[in-house]
């Protein structure tokens, strides 16, 4: 096993934030592969948008973590939030970290949390232990994989890569740095999830005849109407942001209101997937899940069909859409945003297993009273997926959604964008190799090209 590596730089750093803070000791600082339960795990956020504000909470009040940075190309905007009712950026996350520390600590003055524009400073001025990565999809990789190689763990929200290579590239350099990650596919750690795979997985349907999961369609602009959504350039970025490290590897252009404000940018695939990865990253991971193919993937994805944009709109993902998931054995999914949001089972004789968050269902309604039995297959229980991460920290076990899991999962839906991007009706895929079959034009897809210098190498 590989030992968490640690510099010079990074142990006297360690040292000094011991000495302002001395409840504070990195955990990176002890030099093992893993941290003492009596130390603490310096936390640095990488984006602080919607999301992370969104679970900052969890690692907050988690007596075992101090968050003591932030980097965010935006220094402070508003229109963040599933209403545009808040801001985002780095000085809203070091205020409120800031203030969670004053009240703790009794310390009106408290200023431990540092804030940086651009996340390198962030990995390398700091002594973390973990970051939480909470940037547009197309950040994901290049800002997971610098962390890696420095030893730091990893919380990385979903969707976990922009392409199927990057996702490849994230989970084998995970593995190499012996590295802990969560991937922020939350509903694992949710009882009705879990419960809904266990059945399924312990045959309480019989023989799966249909599995049907349902993803949102349309597109939300989450609150933002008028100049915030326009299709047209502005004649200059906001100054609220360094709009040239926001698009970092992506392709130069002007800031445009309707897919660069905040969570607009889902809905170009220069930086995201649209509700196909933003959603399947969660329905898909479940049906993953509880198919038991965590490792493994399909090997074809048929019938495909949508309203897919010219590439060159603005908003040029599929709003409107639908495709069949097939896997080696036969089993077969139907994914489509006219079907509700979760997932279906359906298996002999009626018997039928829906859940989506909130919700478990079953037909008959009283198979959900059936017990789960010493001697059968029992999923992993995860009570937090913040919490998850910084246990498998200090354990060194895999969490609930490992980096590798995470990468299968929306593998299976980049199939279905290069799929509809080439306007294929069908794909065959080896989830072995990871490659298409016979198909070099869709192969070629599985990459997404870097510009303005950035490359990412594992």
């Amino acid at each position: 096993m590989s030992k968490t590596r640690i510099t010079r730089r990074r142990f006297v750093a360690g040292l000094g934030a011991a000495a302002a803070a001395p409840y504070i000791i990195p955990a990176s600082a002890l030099g093992k592969d893993r941290p003492a339960p009596s130390t603490r795990i310096n936390v640095g956020f990488i984006g602080y948008g919607t999301m992370a504000q969104d679970n900052i909470g969890n690692f907050l009040h988690d007596e075992r973590v101090q968050v003591v940075s932030v980097a965010d190309c935006v220094k402070d905007a508003p229109l963040y939030g599933y209403s545009a009712e808040r801001p985002g950026g780095r000085e809203p996350c070091r205020r409120r970290v800031n203030e969670f520390y004053a009240q703790k600590l009794n310390k009106a003055d408290y200023d431990g949390c540092k804030a940086y524009n651009d996340f390198r400073e962030l990995l390398d001025k700091d002594a973390l232990d973990a970051v939480v990565i909470s940037t547009p999809d197309h950040w994901h990789a290049l800002q997971a994989v610098a962390a890696a190689k420095k030893g730091i763990h990893i919380y990385g929200q979903k969707p976990m890569s922009l392409c199927i290579t990057e996702g490849r590239i994230m989970a084998d350099t995970v593995k190499q740095n012996n590295v802990t990650f969560q991937v922020g596919s939350q509903q694992r750690s949710d009882n009705y999830f879990r419960m809904a795979c266990e059945f399924v997985r312990n045959g309480r349907l019989g023989k799966l005849e249909r599995i049907e999961v349902g993803l949102p369609g349309g597109r939300n602009l989450f609150g933002k109407k008028g100049a915030d959504v326009s299709p047209e350039p502005l004649a200059a970025p906001p100054a609220h942001i360094d709009f040239d490290m926001w698009l970092g590897p992506a392709k130069k252009r002007p800031f445009t209101p309707a897919i660069h404000s905040p969570m607009s940018w889902r809905e170009n695939l220069d930086y995201s997937g649209g509700m196909i990865t933003d959603w399947g990253a969660h329905h898909l991971d479940i049906m993953q899940w509880a198919l038991g193919k965590d490792d493994s993937g399909p090997v074809a994805v048929e019938n495909l069909k949508s309203d897919l944009p010219p590439p060159g709109e603005v908003f040029n993902t599929a709003s409107d859409y639908s495709f069949e998931v097939v896997y080696e054995d036969g089993t077969r999914a139907f994914v489509s945003n006219r079907f509700p949001n979760g997932v279906r089972f359906v298996g002999q004789g009626g018997k039928e297993i829906f859940v989506t968050r909130g919700k478990l269902e079953t037909k008959p309604e009283e198979l959900i009273r059936e017990k789960i039995k010493d001697d059968e297959v029992k999923l992993y229980v995860s009570g937090s997926h913040e919490r998850n991460f910084i246990d498998c920290i200090y354990s060194g076990n895999p969490t609930i959604t490992t980096c590798e899991i995470g990468h299968r999962s929306i593998t299976i839906a980049h199939l279905a964008n290069i799929a509809l991007r080439l306007g294929k009706n069908k794909v065959q895929w080896d989830p072995k190799k990871e490659m298409f079959v016979n198909d070099p034009a869709a192969d070629k897809l599985k990459t997404a090209p870097m510009a303005n210098t950035w490359a990412l190498k594992g």
